[in-house]
């Protein structure tokens, strides 16, 4: 199977011979092409389809072989079951994260849909998504976020800065936007389903051409189908999505994850610092198979940047100088990026990363 075939593809890993045949002749009349894993490749040799796939299409058995081989979760995975679905069915379906479960033949119907919705590779005509994540408290992610959405920003693109971290204190303060007019998550009714990308720009606040979707006061943490929604709708639309993930390894922080083009571990240049961001990336790395490591100086020990990334087995996406100045800026006026900032030369080493991944796909790690 070829680099194309898998980035345009839906991947269908069925054992039986007779859903497998079902599957191919609804992907023939939903017009979509279709790449039949279980008869062409091993499973270990189809992770990069199974990744970059608009779709993958499995049954229990290739489900079963997903788990095993340990595959990333990842969005648009559809169960067939030949019949109405048993408990078997419903159990390996939360294992794989199975979004949708079709019985077939009686909703092959429902299947056509779905095939026809996701026919288009996921990169076409679409933005992009960065997760942010700290390697330790206070390694300075949300302030680099916020510089990612503000450099984004300057190229005159369409970008969307989304605070996940319920004890982070809100990112409209970090921006010194704290009373803009506009909704936060806590005033936001996101139940699941499409959201207008249009109407969120409308309703948020925003500043210095970036939109901000900013955390509450109260510490309560956005529904994990509105954070899917919010990503989805703004990534669909062509635009670029910032998460600040926070460190709490909650559901919602998983969506962001599994979300995510690249995840962007921001470490500063100490070794106890190093240790820390090992551990968050055995978590980070079940749920992202692209991540890097952005490194936060100074370096009190003489610890260089390109150690860190070795250590952490993950490549070095950028290292940042100290930022003059950086702490008065924030406490007096929210963070403002100068001509010559090592946060924005930082920024956009990641932004330039992103903007290069192959064949409009996810980031190479």
């Amino acid at each position: 199977m070829s680099e194309n075939q898998a980035d345009v593809s839906i991947q269908m890993w069925v054992a039986g011979a007779r859903l497998r045949d079902e599957v191919l002749s609804i992907a023939a009349a939903a017009d979509r092409p279709l790449v039949d894993c279980a008869a062409e490749a091993p499973v270990g040799g189809a992770r990069r389809g199974w990744e970059r796939a608009p779709i993958v299409v499995v049954d229990r058995d290739g489900a079963r072989a997903g788990v095993e081989a340990a595959m990333p979760r990842r969005r648009w995975v559809v169960l067939v079951t030949a019949g109405p679905a048993d408990p078997d069915d419903w159990r390996i379906a939360v294992e794989i994260g199975a979004e949708h479960v079709v019985p077939l033949p009686d909703e092959a119907a429902r299947l056509v849909e779905l095939l026809g919705a996701r026919g288009d590779s996921p990169g076409a005509g679409r933005g992009a998504a960065i997760g942010v994540l700290g390697g330790r408290g206070g390694a300075g992610a949300s302030t680099f976020a916020a510089a990612l959405a503000l450099t984004a920003a300057r190229g005159s693109g369409d970008v969307l800065l989304v605070d996940l971290d319920p004890w982070g204190g809100g990112i409209d303060v970090l921006l010194g936007i704290e009373a803009a007019p506009g909704l936060r998550w806590s005033e936001t009714t996101l139940e699941g389903g499409r959201v207008s990308s249009s109407a969120l720009r409308a309703a948020l606040p925003s500043t210095a051409g970036v939109t901000v979707l900013s955390g509450s006061r109260n510490a309560a943490e956005p529904p994990v189908e509105a954070v899917r929604s919010v990503i989805e709708s703004f990534c669909s639309s062509g635009g670029l999505v910032i998460c600040d993930v926070g460190r709490q390894r909650s559901d919602t922080a998983v969506a962001a994850l599994e979300a995510a083009d690249l995840l962007a571990l921001v470490v500063p240049a100490e070794v106890r610092a190093c240790g820390a961001a090992a551990r968050m990336d055995d978590w980070a790395r079940r749920h992202c198979a692209h991540r890097g490591v952005v490194v936060r100086g100074p370096a009190p020990g003489g610890l260089v940047a390109a150690d860190v990334a070795e250590s952490m087995g993950l490549p070095l996406l950028s290292a940042m100088r100290p930022e003059p100045g950086l702490a008065e800026r924030l406490e007096r006026s929210g963070l403002a990026l100068g001509r010559r900032s090592p946060l924005a030369d930082a920024a956009q080493a990641v932004l330039a990363r992103v903007a290069a991944r192959p064949a409009r796909g996810r980031v190479a790690a």
